[in-house]
Protein backbone atom coordinates (compact mmCIF):
# COMPACT_ATOMS: atom_id res chain seq x y z
CA UNK A 1 0.00 0.00 0.00
CA UNK A 2 1.36 3.42 -0.98
CA UNK A 3 0.21 6.59 0.79
CA UNK A 4 1.61 9.94 1.75
CA UNK A 5 3.26 9.08 5.01
CA UNK A 6 2.69 11.33 7.96
CA UNK A 7 2.37 10.88 11.72
CA UNK A 8 -1.39 10.37 11.60
CA UNK A 9 -1.15 7.64 8.96
CA UNK A 10 1.55 5.83 10.88
CA UNK A 11 -0.35 6.06 14.19
CA UNK A 12 -3.54 4.67 12.64
CA UNK A 13 -1.90 1.89 10.65
CA UNK A 14 -2.58 -1.63 11.97
CA UNK A 15 -1.16 -5.05 11.17
CA UNK A 16 -2.95 -6.88 8.39
CA UNK A 17 -1.46 -10.34 8.12
CA UNK A 18 -0.38 -12.87 7.28
CA UNK A 19 3.22 -12.13 6.30
CA UNK A 20 4.96 -8.79 6.27
CA UNK A 21 2.79 -5.74 6.48
CA UNK A 22 4.19 -2.52 4.94
CA UNK A 23 2.96 1.01 4.28
CA UNK A 24 5.08 2.71 1.60
CA UNK A 25 5.54 6.41 1.03
CA UNK A 26 4.23 7.51 -2.37
CA UNK A 27 6.66 10.43 -2.58
CA UNK A 28 9.95 8.75 -1.55
CA UNK A 29 10.01 5.47 -3.43
CA UNK A 30 11.38 2.61 -1.39
CA UNK A 31 10.78 4.26 1.98
CA UNK A 32 8.07 2.98 4.29
CA UNK A 33 6.94 1.60 7.62
CA UNK A 34 6.73 -2.06 8.59
CA UNK A 35 4.01 -3.06 11.03
CA UNK A 36 4.53 -6.15 13.19
CA UNK A 37 1.81 -8.36 14.74
CA UNK A 38 2.72 -6.94 18.15
CA UNK A 39 1.86 -3.45 16.93
CA UNK A 40 5.50 -2.32 16.80
CA UNK A 41 6.35 -0.15 13.77
CA UNK A 42 9.74 0.42 12.19
CA UNK A 43 10.99 2.61 9.35
CA UNK A 44 12.46 0.61 6.48
CA UNK A 45 13.83 1.11 2.98
CA UNK A 46 13.95 -1.37 0.12
CA UNK A 47 16.26 -1.34 -2.88
CA UNK A 48 17.87 -3.68 -5.40
CA UNK A 49 21.54 -4.64 -5.24
CA UNK A 50 23.37 -7.36 -7.17
CA UNK A 51 20.11 -8.66 -8.59
CA UNK A 52 18.47 -9.03 -5.17
CA UNK A 53 15.86 -6.99 -3.36
CA UNK A 54 17.18 -5.76 -0.04
CA UNK A 55 15.35 -4.54 3.05
CA UNK A 56 17.07 -2.28 5.55
CA UNK A 57 15.55 -1.33 8.91
CA UNK A 58 16.35 2.27 9.86
CA UNK A 59 14.86 2.33 13.34
CA UNK A 60 11.74 1.94 15.46
CA UNK A 61 8.96 4.47 15.17
CA UNK A 62 8.75 6.38 18.44
CA UNK A 63 12.48 6.30 19.01
CA UNK A 64 13.10 8.27 15.85
CA UNK A 65 10.76 10.66 14.07
CA UNK A 66 9.43 10.45 10.54
CA UNK A 67 11.62 13.43 9.58
CA UNK A 68 14.79 11.73 10.95
CA UNK A 69 13.91 8.46 9.21
CA UNK A 70 13.46 10.18 5.85
CA UNK A 71 16.84 11.88 6.19
CA UNK A 72 18.48 8.54 6.94
CA UNK A 73 16.64 6.94 3.99
CA UNK A 74 18.00 9.57 1.60
CA UNK A 75 21.56 8.88 2.81
CA UNK A 76 21.03 5.16 2.27
CA UNK A 77 19.70 5.67 -1.26
CA UNK A 78 22.74 7.82 -2.04
CA UNK A 79 25.03 4.97 -0.92
CA UNK A 80 23.10 2.51 -3.05
CA UNK A 81 23.43 4.86 -6.01
CA UNK A 82 27.21 4.83 -5.45
CA UNK A 83 27.28 1.04 -5.61
CA UNK A 84 27.13 0.20 -1.92
CA UNK A 85 24.87 -2.38 -0.28
CA UNK A 86 24.01 -1.20 3.26
CA UNK A 87 21.83 -4.19 4.10
CA UNK A 88 24.42 -6.63 2.81
CA UNK A 89 27.13 -4.84 4.75
CA UNK A 90 25.06 -5.03 7.93
CA UNK A 91 24.51 -8.77 7.47
CA UNK A 92 28.21 -9.28 6.84
CA UNK A 93 29.03 -7.31 9.98
CA UNK A 94 26.71 -9.51 12.03
CA UNK A 95 28.32 -12.63 10.61
CA UNK A 96 31.86 -11.25 11.01
CA UNK A 97 34.17 -13.52 13.05
CA UNK A 98 34.70 -12.79 16.71
CA UNK A 99 37.89 -13.06 18.74
CA UNK A 100 36.57 -16.43 19.96
CA UNK A 101 36.47 -17.56 16.30
CA UNK A 102 40.01 -16.25 15.85
CA UNK A 103 41.18 -18.25 18.87
CA UNK A 104 39.71 -21.47 17.50
CA UNK A 105 41.19 -21.01 14.05
CA UNK A 106 44.57 -19.87 15.37
CA UNK A 107 44.92 -23.00 17.51
CA UNK A 108 43.54 -25.31 14.82
CA UNK A 109 45.40 -23.97 11.80
CA UNK A 110 48.60 -22.64 13.39
CA UNK A 111 49.41 -23.92 16.88
CA UNK A 112 48.41 -27.54 16.35
CA UNK A 113 50.25 -27.66 13.01
CA UNK A 114 53.42 -25.72 13.78
CA UNK A 115 53.94 -26.33 17.49
CA UNK A 116 54.43 -29.29 19.75
CA UNK A 117 51.24 -30.59 21.40
CA UNK A 118 52.27 -29.23 24.79
CA UNK A 119 52.82 -25.72 23.40
CA UNK A 120 49.61 -25.84 21.38
CA UNK A 121 47.77 -26.72 24.59
CA UNK A 122 49.41 -23.73 26.31
CA UNK A 123 48.17 -21.46 23.53
CA UNK A 124 44.63 -22.76 23.98
CA UNK A 125 44.86 -22.21 27.74
CA UNK A 126 46.12 -18.64 27.29
CA UNK A 127 43.20 -17.87 24.98
CA UNK A 128 40.62 -19.42 27.31
CA UNK A 129 41.88 -17.97 30.60
CA UNK A 130 43.36 -14.60 29.70
CA UNK A 131 41.99 -13.33 26.40
CA UNK A 132 38.47 -14.63 25.70
CA UNK A 133 36.94 -13.51 29.04
CA UNK A 134 37.83 -9.94 28.03
CA UNK A 135 37.60 -9.91 24.23
CA UNK A 136 35.90 -13.14 23.19
CA UNK A 137 32.69 -11.54 21.90
CA UNK A 138 34.34 -8.65 20.11
CA UNK A 139 34.48 -8.72 16.33
CA UNK A 140 38.00 -9.30 15.09
CA UNK A 141 37.82 -6.24 12.84
CA UNK A 142 36.70 -4.04 15.74
CA UNK A 143 39.54 -4.81 18.19
CA UNK A 144 41.66 -1.72 18.69
CA UNK A 145 45.14 -1.02 19.99
CA UNK A 146 43.51 0.44 23.11
CA UNK A 147 41.80 -2.94 23.72
CA UNK A 148 45.14 -4.77 23.56
CA UNK A 149 46.83 -2.18 25.78
CA UNK A 150 44.05 -2.53 28.36
CA UNK A 151 44.41 -6.31 28.30
CA UNK A 152 48.16 -5.98 28.84
CA UNK A 153 47.62 -3.60 31.75
CA UNK A 154 45.41 -6.21 33.40
CA UNK A 155 48.32 -8.68 33.21
CA UNK A 156 50.90 -6.30 34.68
CA UNK A 157 51.40 -8.50 37.76
CA UNK A 158 52.68 -11.31 35.54
CA UNK A 159 54.91 -9.54 33.00
CA UNK A 160 56.35 -12.70 31.47
CA UNK A 161 52.88 -14.11 30.84
CA UNK A 162 51.68 -10.73 29.53
CA UNK A 163 54.50 -10.69 26.97
CA UNK A 164 53.64 -14.23 25.88
CA UNK A 165 49.99 -13.23 25.41
CA UNK A 166 51.06 -10.22 23.33
CA UNK A 167 53.18 -12.49 21.12
CA UNK A 168 50.25 -14.88 20.78
CA UNK A 169 47.83 -12.12 19.80
CA UNK A 170 50.27 -10.46 17.41
CA UNK A 171 50.60 -13.71 15.45
CA UNK A 172 46.86 -14.32 15.53
CA UNK A 173 46.01 -10.87 14.18
CA UNK A 174 48.67 -11.23 11.47
CA UNK A 175 46.87 -14.40 10.43
CA UNK A 176 43.54 -12.55 10.60
CA UNK A 177 44.84 -10.21 7.88
CA UNK A 178 45.88 -13.19 5.76
CA UNK A 179 42.42 -14.71 6.25
CA UNK A 180 40.84 -11.39 5.23
CA UNK A 181 39.26 -10.94 8.67
CA UNK A 182 40.96 -7.55 9.05
CA UNK A 183 42.33 -4.99 6.63
CA UNK A 184 46.01 -5.31 5.81
CA UNK A 185 48.40 -3.46 8.12
CA UNK A 186 45.88 -3.04 10.96
CA UNK A 187 47.31 -5.42 13.56
CA UNK A 188 46.20 -3.85 16.88
CA UNK A 189 49.24 -5.27 18.69
CA UNK A 190 51.61 -2.97 16.85
CA UNK A 191 53.32 -0.40 19.08
CA UNK A 192 51.87 -1.94 22.25
CA UNK A 193 54.78 -2.01 24.67
CA UNK A 194 56.14 -5.16 26.24
CA UNK A 195 56.94 -5.43 29.93
CA UNK A 196 60.49 -5.57 31.21
CA UNK A 197 61.12 -9.06 32.49
CA UNK A 198 63.52 -9.69 35.33
CA UNK A 199 65.94 -12.23 33.95
CA UNK A 200 66.70 -15.04 36.37
CA UNK A 201 69.90 -16.93 35.70
CA UNK A 202 70.78 -18.86 38.85
CA UNK A 203 74.13 -20.64 38.67
CA UNK A 204 75.61 -23.09 41.12
CA UNK A 205 78.87 -21.99 42.71
CA UNK A 206 81.71 -24.48 43.17
CA UNK A 207 80.80 -25.04 46.82
CA UNK A 208 77.10 -25.49 45.98
CA UNK A 209 77.98 -27.94 43.23
CA UNK A 210 80.11 -29.91 45.69
CA UNK A 211 77.25 -30.07 48.21
CA UNK A 212 74.89 -31.16 45.47
CA UNK A 213 77.23 -33.95 44.47
CA UNK A 214 77.41 -35.18 48.05
CA UNK A 215 73.62 -35.18 48.43
CA UNK A 216 73.18 -37.01 45.13
CA UNK A 217 75.49 -39.72 46.43
CA UNK A 218 73.54 -39.97 49.69
CA UNK A 219 70.22 -40.08 47.85
CA UNK A 220 71.42 -42.95 45.71
CA UNK A 221 72.88 -45.04 48.52
CA UNK A 222 70.90 -44.19 51.65
CA UNK A 223 67.54 -42.75 50.63
CA UNK A 224 66.42 -45.49 48.32
CA UNK A 225 65.93 -42.95 45.54
CA UNK A 226 65.65 -44.34 42.02
CA UNK A 227 69.06 -44.82 40.43
CA UNK A 228 67.60 -43.65 37.13
CA UNK A 229 66.29 -40.42 38.69
CA UNK A 230 69.71 -39.63 40.16
CA UNK A 231 71.34 -40.43 36.81
CA UNK A 232 68.90 -38.08 35.09
CA UNK A 233 69.93 -35.20 37.36
CA UNK A 234 73.61 -35.94 36.82
CA UNK A 235 73.04 -35.98 33.05
CA UNK A 236 71.28 -32.61 33.25
CA UNK A 237 74.33 -31.17 35.00
CA UNK A 238 76.87 -32.72 32.61
CA UNK A 239 75.06 -32.11 29.29
CA UNK A 240 73.12 -28.86 29.77
CA UNK A 241 70.08 -30.59 28.29
CA UNK A 242 66.52 -29.61 29.09
CA UNK A 243 64.77 -31.95 31.54
CA UNK A 244 62.25 -33.04 28.90
CA UNK A 245 65.11 -34.03 26.58
CA UNK A 246 66.65 -36.33 29.19
CA UNK A 247 63.36 -37.75 30.45
CA UNK A 248 62.20 -38.64 26.92
CA UNK A 249 65.61 -39.96 25.85
CA UNK A 250 65.60 -43.44 24.32
CA UNK A 251 68.49 -45.88 24.19
CA UNK A 252 68.35 -45.76 20.40
CA UNK A 253 69.19 -42.04 20.65
CA UNK A 254 72.49 -42.78 22.46
CA UNK A 255 75.42 -43.03 20.06
CA UNK A 256 78.40 -44.41 22.00
CA UNK A 257 80.62 -44.58 18.93
CA UNK A 258 80.19 -40.90 18.05
CA UNK A 259 79.87 -39.93 21.73
CA UNK A 260 76.63 -38.02 21.32
CA UNK A 261 72.86 -38.05 21.71
CA UNK A 262 70.60 -37.79 18.67
CA UNK A 263 67.51 -35.95 19.91
CA UNK A 264 64.75 -36.36 17.32
CA UNK A 265 62.29 -33.97 18.92
CA UNK A 266 63.88 -31.36 21.18
CA UNK A 267 62.38 -27.97 21.96
CA UNK A 268 64.12 -26.44 18.94
CA UNK A 269 63.63 -29.52 16.79
CA UNK A 270 66.04 -32.28 15.88
CA UNK A 271 69.53 -31.76 17.31
CA UNK A 272 72.69 -33.54 18.39
CA UNK A 273 74.14 -33.30 21.89
CA UNK A 274 77.88 -33.92 22.30
CA UNK A 275 78.67 -36.09 25.34
CA UNK A 276 81.70 -35.78 27.57
CA UNK A 277 83.36 -38.84 29.07
CA UNK A 278 81.60 -38.47 32.43
CA UNK A 279 78.12 -38.33 30.86
CA UNK A 280 78.96 -41.35 28.71
CA UNK A 281 80.02 -43.27 31.82
CA UNK A 282 76.71 -42.52 33.56
CA UNK A 283 74.82 -43.87 30.56
CA UNK A 284 77.06 -46.92 30.32
CA UNK A 285 76.44 -47.78 34.00
CA UNK A 286 72.64 -47.45 33.79
CA UNK A 287 70.47 -50.54 33.75
CA UNK A 288 68.45 -51.22 30.60
CA UNK A 289 64.97 -52.32 31.64
CA UNK A 290 63.48 -55.02 29.42
CA UNK A 291 60.70 -53.94 27.04
CA UNK A 292 61.31 -50.27 27.81
CA UNK A 293 63.10 -48.16 25.21
CA UNK A 294 63.61 -45.17 27.53
CA UNK A 295 66.83 -44.36 29.38
CA UNK A 296 64.87 -42.95 32.35
CA UNK A 297 61.93 -45.38 32.68
CA UNK A 298 58.60 -44.51 34.25
CA UNK A 299 56.29 -46.56 36.46
CA UNK A 300 54.11 -47.76 33.60
CA UNK A 301 55.49 -50.44 31.28
CA UNK A 302 57.26 -48.92 28.28
CA UNK A 303 56.90 -45.32 29.55
CA UNK A 304 59.43 -42.69 30.51
CA UNK A 305 59.55 -40.86 33.83
CA UNK A 306 57.19 -37.87 33.72
CA UNK A 307 58.97 -35.53 36.13
CA UNK A 308 61.91 -35.19 38.50
CA UNK A 309 60.32 -32.48 40.61
CA UNK A 310 59.58 -34.45 43.79
CA UNK A 311 63.06 -35.98 43.83
CA UNK A 312 64.67 -32.61 43.07
CA UNK A 313 62.72 -30.82 45.81
CA UNK A 314 64.20 -33.07 48.49
CA UNK A 315 67.70 -33.00 47.00
CA UNK A 316 67.90 -29.22 46.75
CA UNK A 317 66.56 -28.84 50.27
CA UNK A 318 69.20 -31.21 51.68
CA UNK A 319 71.93 -29.47 49.63
CA UNK A 320 70.80 -26.05 50.93
CA UNK A 321 70.11 -24.72 47.43
CA UNK A 322 66.35 -24.30 47.82
CA UNK A 323 66.06 -21.53 45.23
CA UNK A 324 67.69 -23.59 42.45
CA UNK A 325 65.28 -24.93 39.82
CA UNK A 326 66.00 -27.97 37.68
CA UNK A 327 66.38 -25.65 34.67
CA UNK A 328 69.13 -23.78 36.54
CA UNK A 329 71.34 -26.84 36.04
CA UNK A 330 71.31 -25.93 32.35
CA UNK A 331 72.32 -22.36 33.23
CA UNK A 332 75.11 -23.77 35.39
CA UNK A 333 76.45 -25.82 32.47
CA UNK A 334 76.55 -22.64 30.38
CA UNK A 335 78.17 -20.56 33.13
CA UNK A 336 81.00 -23.03 33.65
CA UNK A 337 81.57 -23.12 29.91
CA UNK A 338 81.77 -19.35 29.56
CA UNK A 339 83.96 -18.94 32.62
CA UNK A 340 86.19 -21.67 31.25
CA UNK A 341 86.89 -19.53 28.20
CA UNK A 342 84.43 -21.07 25.73
CA UNK A 343 82.89 -18.65 23.24
CA UNK A 344 79.19 -17.76 23.37
CA UNK A 345 78.80 -19.24 19.90
CA UNK A 346 80.19 -22.55 21.14
CA UNK A 347 77.96 -22.51 24.22
CA UNK A 348 74.92 -21.78 22.05
CA UNK A 349 75.73 -24.74 19.83
CA UNK A 350 76.20 -27.06 22.81
CA UNK A 351 72.88 -25.98 24.31
CA UNK A 352 71.01 -26.19 21.01
CA UNK A 353 70.01 -22.51 20.89
CA UNK A 354 68.36 -21.59 17.63
CA UNK A 355 68.78 -17.85 18.12
CA UNK A 356 71.97 -16.01 19.08
CA UNK A 357 69.93 -13.71 21.35
CA UNK A 358 69.14 -16.67 23.61
CA UNK A 359 72.82 -17.30 24.30
CA UNK A 360 73.51 -13.59 24.80
CA UNK A 361 71.98 -13.81 28.29
CA UNK A 362 75.34 -15.25 29.36
CA UNK A 363 77.33 -12.32 27.98
CA UNK A 364 78.04 -10.90 31.43
CA UNK A 365 79.76 -14.13 32.44
CA UNK A 366 82.40 -13.53 29.79
CA UNK A 367 83.56 -10.53 31.85
CA UNK A 368 85.53 -12.77 34.22
CA UNK A 369 88.19 -13.81 31.65
CA UNK A 370 88.34 -10.18 30.53
CA UNK A 371 88.83 -9.05 34.09
CA UNK A 372 91.62 -11.57 34.57
CA UNK A 373 93.33 -10.34 31.41
CA UNK A 374 92.95 -6.71 32.49
CA UNK A 375 94.39 -7.58 35.91
CA UNK A 376 97.41 -9.26 34.33
CA UNK A 377 98.10 -6.33 32.01
CA UNK A 378 97.63 -3.85 34.85
CA UNK A 379 100.15 -5.74 36.98
CA UNK A 380 102.76 -5.62 34.21
CA UNK A 381 102.26 -1.88 33.66
CA UNK A 382 102.26 -1.01 37.35
CA UNK A 383 105.41 -3.04 37.89
CA UNK A 384 107.09 -1.10 35.12
CA UNK A 385 106.01 2.22 36.61
CA UNK A 386 107.30 1.27 40.06
CA UNK A 387 110.42 -0.52 38.89
CA UNK A 388 109.24 -3.84 40.33
CA UNK A 389 108.50 -7.28 39.02
CA UNK A 390 104.78 -8.19 38.59
CA UNK A 391 105.11 -10.89 41.25
CA UNK A 392 106.25 -8.32 43.81
CA UNK A 393 102.93 -6.43 43.63
CA UNK A 394 100.32 -7.08 46.32
CA UNK A 395 96.81 -7.75 45.08
CA UNK A 396 94.06 -5.36 46.17
CA UNK A 397 92.23 -8.11 48.02
CA UNK A 398 95.44 -8.93 49.98
CA UNK A 399 95.92 -5.28 50.85
CA UNK A 400 92.40 -5.12 52.29
CA UNK A 401 92.99 -8.27 54.31
CA UNK A 402 96.23 -6.84 55.68
CA UNK A 403 94.49 -3.63 56.69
Amino acid sequence: MKVRLNKTVIDEAVYEGPGGCYVWDERLTGFGVRIYPSGTKSFVVTYWAKGRQRFFTIGRYGKITLHQAKADALELFLKVHCGEDPAGDRQAARRAPTVADLADRHVREHSEINKKPRNAKRDRTAWDRLVLPKLGRRKVKDVTRADIAKLMTGLADTPAMANKVLTLLSKAFNLAEIWDWRSEGTNPCRHVGRYQEDSRERFLSQSELTRLGQVLGEAETAWGTSTHAIAAIRLLILTGCRSSEILKLCWDDVDYERRCLHLPDGKTGKRQVVLNTHALQILADLEHLPDNPHVIPGNKPGSHRATLQNTWNRIRREADIGDVRIHDLRHTYASYGVNGGQSLAMIGKLLGHRKVQTTMRYTHLADDPLRQAAESIGAELTAGLEGKKPGDLVALSDQRKAS
